[in-house]
């Protein structure tokens, strides 16, 4: 998770206190993310593991190889559309805008990925790797895989072979490259304000499209900070079935009301699961909770309460029950969960 956890959550994460909660976060965690949430299998977290053993496998180099970056990056995004691959390095023709010229370099790898969703279009990724121990690591400089670069008078681009440049200039650069290219203008996949601005998105955690309710949690909301009550009833109506009466419970007070027009409005969005313990779907429901009373009374109503009931019939046993609320207003939201133990009446009961 630590490649794919958003700031926001881990914020939310570290104001947790149980380990029940923690257990629920990473739950939801998994959950939002879920392409197909109404089926057993989440397709991502079983992609996301794919990646790490893919990573390991593949990119080790004197430690795992999720922790180096090119394991980071493909856990990240996945395998690139297209891998330029120099595994040991040697000679190298520069393309034009790196200052054309033949020289040596290290061991190098350019993975290019046509898109990444909040990085960009036809995102090319460099890495170098300048100890020969087999770790690769991301450069923002072009130059860096040139073996020799220190070497006075070789490995010279056109610019100069031709004498409209002096090797030295290159260590005379402003831009963070070493890039031997005289005064010839760099393209803008090259500006170095774009090199660094890629490279901060790439660190972001990917790009995750929150469902809201139906994700059970959105995370630049504060966590479990709306006070909500449930109770589950139960009902024998035949020997296969039992109505299971759900009820949840707002106070007033814990409630945010915008007033317009001299009526101050609460307004509460309720969303519930209820699946086997194997998260089939058995069930859901959702509905819109409003409170609304005149501003100059709204004083005397803050002692009362909201109440939301649904009756749904189930066969017995044990299911697991997720109701996600969220204030409108007050932009705060819980997370509940509880297993429901539909009982199994005797005929006699």
């Amino acid at each position: 998770m630590v490649y794919i956890i958003t700031d926001e959550e881990k914020q939310a994460f570290k104001r947790l206190k149980t380990d029940e909660e923690r257990q629920q976060f990473v739950e939801q965690f998994w959950l939002r993310r879920d392409p197909t949430p109404d089926t057993e299998e989440n397709e991502y977290k079983e992609e996301h593991y794919r990646r790490i053993a893919y990573a390991n496998d593949h990119y080790a180099s004197g430690i795992p190889g999720w922790k180096t970056d090119r394991g980071r990056i493909y856990i990240k995004y996945g395998a690139p559309d297209e891998i330029d691959s120099h595994p040991s390095g040697g000679s190298y023709e520069r393309p034009i805008e790196e200052g054309g010229g033949e020289t040596s370099t290290y061991p190098f790898e350019d993975w290019r990925y046509r898109y990444i969703d909040g990085v960009g279009s036809n995102i090319v990724i460099e890495f170098v790797d300048t100890t020969m121990s087999g770790e690769y690591h991301i450069s923002l400089d072009p130059e860096e895989k040139d073996a020799l670069l220190y070497v006075p008078g070789a490995g010279l681009t056109l610019s100069e072979q031709m004498g409209m440049s002096d090797k030295t200039q290159r260590f005379q650069r402003t831009d963070g490259t070493h890039l031997g290219t005289g005064n010839q203008p760099l393209p803008e996949s090259m500006n170095e304000f774009t090199r660094l601005e890629q490279y901060a998105n790439l660190q972001k955690a990917p790009v995750i499209k929150f469902k809201d309710l139906d994700a059970v949690v959105n995370s630049n909301i504060r966590y479990n900070t709306l006070p909500m009550q449930v109770r589950a009833d139960f009902i024998r109506v035949t020997d296969a079935t039992v109505l299971t009466d759900l009820t949840v419970l707002f106070k007033n007070s814990d409630l945010n009301y915008a007033t317009k027009e001299k009526v101050a409005k609460a307004t509460v969005n309720l969303y519930g699961r209820i699946t086997s313990l194997t998260r089939r779907p058995v069930n859901w429901f959702e509905e819109t909770i409003t409170a609304e009373v005149p501003s100059e009374m709204l004083q005397q109503a803050i002692s009362g309460s909201q109440v939301y009931s649904k009756t749904i019939p189930l066969p017995p046993g044990t299911y697991r029950l997720n109701i996600v609320a969220k204030d409108i207003v007050g932009n705060t939201m819980n997370n509940f969960e509880m297993a429901l133990n539909v009982p199994h009446y005797d005929e006699d009961q």
